[in-house]
C-alpha cells in the first residue's frame, strides 16, 4: 500500500532540497498531486497477474496468438524516470486461451511498478507460462528510456529491445523468426 502522507512529506523535502519553496503558489498542491500520481503509477505493486489471467477459454484446436504493440508506461527503478513503448506477445496454445484484453492487463501489472525492462519482459513471459500453460511464449518489448533521453547520454532516438522466450520458442529459431516476421521486426 502506498503511504500518501510519507510521499507528501518526501515531496516537500525534495522541493526544499532542490532550492524550491513548497509553499509557492504553483507548488502548494504538488505534494498531494505526486502522492495521487504514485498511487496510479505504482498500482502494479498491488496487482496480480494470476488474477488477470485466471479466466481462460477452451479452443477446438491448437494455434498461435500474437498480440502486437500493447502500449505501456513504466518507471525505471534506477532513476525513477519513465520508460515507455510497446510489448508484443506470442503464445502457442494447446487448447486454452485468455481474452485478448487480459494480455494488455498483464503488461500493466508489471509495468506499473519500479522496474527494469529486462525483468518486465521476463515477468510477463513467466506469468503467461505459469497461468496459461501454453506450449511456449515469446515476449518482445521495445522502449525509450527517459534516463537515456533527457539525462546522461541524452540520446532520444535510442530504443531498447528485449526478448524473452519460453517453452517451444526457446530453441526453435524458425518459430521465433516466424513471429518476428509477423510483427514486422
Amino acid at each position: 500500500m502506498i503511504d500518501k502522507e510519507k510521499l507528501r512529506k518526501s515531496v516537500e523535502m525534495f522541493l526544499t532540497a532542490i532550492g524550491e519553496d513548497p509553499k509557492r503558489e504553483g507548488l502548494r498542491e504538488t505534494p498531494d498531486r505526486v502522492a495521487r500520481m504514485c498511487e496510479e503509477l505504482f498500482s502494479g505493486l498491488d496487482s496480480s497477474a494470476s488474477e488477470v489471467l485466471s479466466r481462460v477459454f477452451t479452443t477446438e484446436k491448437p494455434g498461435l496468438v500474437i498480440e502486437k504493440d500493447i502500449k505501456f508506461y513504466s518507471m525505471c527503478e534506477h532513476h525513477l524516470l519513465p520508460f515507455f513503448g510497446t510489448v508484443s506477445i506470442a503464445y502457442s496454445y494447446e487448447n486454452k486461451v485468455v481474452g485478448l484484453s487480459k494480455l494488455a492487463r498483464t503488461v500493466e501489472v508489471f509495468a506499473r511498478r519500479p522496474q527494469i525492462q529486462e525483468n518486465m519482459t521476463s515477468q510477463i513471459a513467466d506469468a503467461i507460462m505459469k497461468e496459461l500453460t501454453p506450449k511456449g511464449v515469446m515476449v518482445i518489448v521495445k522502449a525509450e528510456h527517459m534516463c537515456m533521453s533527457m539525462r546522461g547520454v541524452r540520446n532520444p532516438s535510442a530504443l531498447t529491445v528485449t526478448v524473452a522466450t519460453r517453452g517451444c520458442f526457446e530453441d526453435d529459431y524458425n518459430l521465433q523468426e516466424h513471429v518476428l516476421n509477423r510483427l514486422g521486426i
